[in-house]
């Protein structure tokens, strides 16, 4: 006969971890990236809106403007106060992530499911000497875990590490 018993055991709580920070340098690469992606946006806006209903609607120039530049000073005060959310643990067995300001996501890995892990930089990170450790996960791909903003050298530590548990 089949039974699933209810655990009476005290949990742990993932909430008591020594969670790490994301290097505060990376702050500043998603703004130069949001500062870029905005400049890109308010160019198009002028050439394919803008320039073709000015002389039509004058008087409503300017408010697409401002209608852009509160969307994207809304969307860098979310940036800039989910930034501290972003943290990870590294545990012996598993890896968690946590970010989110409005939507908190939790992630936790266990280095069993690993497949294997990247490290990688991007131009602009590289000169901060930040990376991004990508782990890969049997099953699904929604499973996978990335971590943004990691000194180079902890991401390298951190792939060495779960690389040594899996072939250990």
């Amino acid at each position: 006969m089949f039974k699933n018993a209810q655990i009476t055991t005290e949990l742990p709580d993932i909430e008591q971890l020594n969670f790490l920070k994301i290097h505060k340098n990376y702050l500043w690469i998603l703004l130069l990236n949001s500062v870029i992606v905005w400049m890109l946006i308010f160019i198009a806006y002028y050439f394919f809106v803008d320039k073709k209903y000015a002389e039509l609607y004058p008087q409503y120039s300017n408010y697409g403007y401002i209608i852009l530049a509160v969307i994207a000073i809304i969307y860098n005060l979310i940036l800039i106060a989910g930034f501290s959310r972003r943290k990870y643990a590294l545990r012996e067995k598993d890896i968690s992530y946590s970010s989110g300001i409005l939507v908190e996501k939790l992630t936790t890995v266990p280095f069993a499911r690993v497949q294997h892990l990247e490290v990688d930089q991007k131009p602009i990170s590289r000169l901060f000497k930040l990376a991004s450790l990508q782990i890969f996960t049997a099953g699904e791909s929604n499973d996978d875990l990335k971590i943004n903003g990691i000194p180079k050298k902890e991401a390298l530590k951190i792939k060495e590490y779960i690389t040594n548990f899996i072939n250990g």
